[in-house]
């Protein structure tokens, strides 16, 4: 029978943002938050102030995510973030970063059934997309010790098909078929290193725009 005196360990669960850690090995490996899976017919997302997942919209049309996705905790696309992708921007526009969490999609061949999971995921590269003219990285990574991708160490392993995918998932997620004004625009598909790059800028972001010590 349990001491009536005794006392939880945590009374509250943590915010997925701010208090769960990025990952000790950063950015070889960090910890990742799934929103949501490729069986969501409705897109969640992380309500940063209270931390609970909520209904962002329905999935619109055939546009199911080709794999798990989420989010890095203590990231934020700012302006160190927006830095790096404004190389890639061969006119004269300033990019600013969206102000969320670093996006991440994780390949693995196992099903994991729904989000508010958080598991450990090695980056191999990442898309520079920009989301109505705003910096909203979307890092590519396999989950740790994974059967099938584990081994994938580059974006270049990857099979065309499964890149060609997920490049038109998160170019098609927030438009409408036939819409002469796409929502979001690819402006490079990048290589571990770079991922790697945005990653740190990420966390440098979070670091000077929240604040915390480490």
């Amino acid at each position: 029978m349990a001491n009536s005196k005794e006392k939880p360990t945590f009374r509250y669960q943590a915010h997925p943002w701010h208090g769960l850690e990025p990952g000790e090995d950063l950015p070889q490996e960090l910890n990742v938050y799934i929103e949501l899976v490729p069986s969501d017919g409705i897109k969640y997302e992380l309500d940063k102030k209270s931390g609970i997942l909520k209904v962002d919209r329905p999935q619109r049309f055939s546009s199911y995510a080709p794999a798990p996705y989420g989010m890095v905790p203590q990231t934020y696309c700012a302006d160190k973030t927006a830095k790096i992708m404004q190389q890639d921007l061969k006119e004269d526009r300033e990019i600013k970063g969206d102000k969320d969490p670093l996006d991440i999609m994780v390949l693995t061949e196992k099903i994991i059934p729904h989000g508010e999971i958080m598991l450990t995921a090695r980056p191999i590269g990442g898309i520079a997309l920009l989301d109505k003219g705003e910096a909203d990285d979307k890092i590519i990574a396999v989950l740790k010790d994974d059967a099938v991708y584990g081994d994938y160490k580059k974006i270049n392993d990857l099979p065309e098909d499964i890149l060609s995918r997920i490049k038109h998932y998160f170019l098609s997620y927030k438009s409408y078929p036939h819409t002469d004004n796409p929502v979001c625009e690819v402006l490079s598909i990048y290589d571990k290193e770079r991922a790697q790059e945005v990653i740190k800028a990420s966390r440098e972001d979070y670091k000077n725009n929240f604040a915390i010590n480490n």
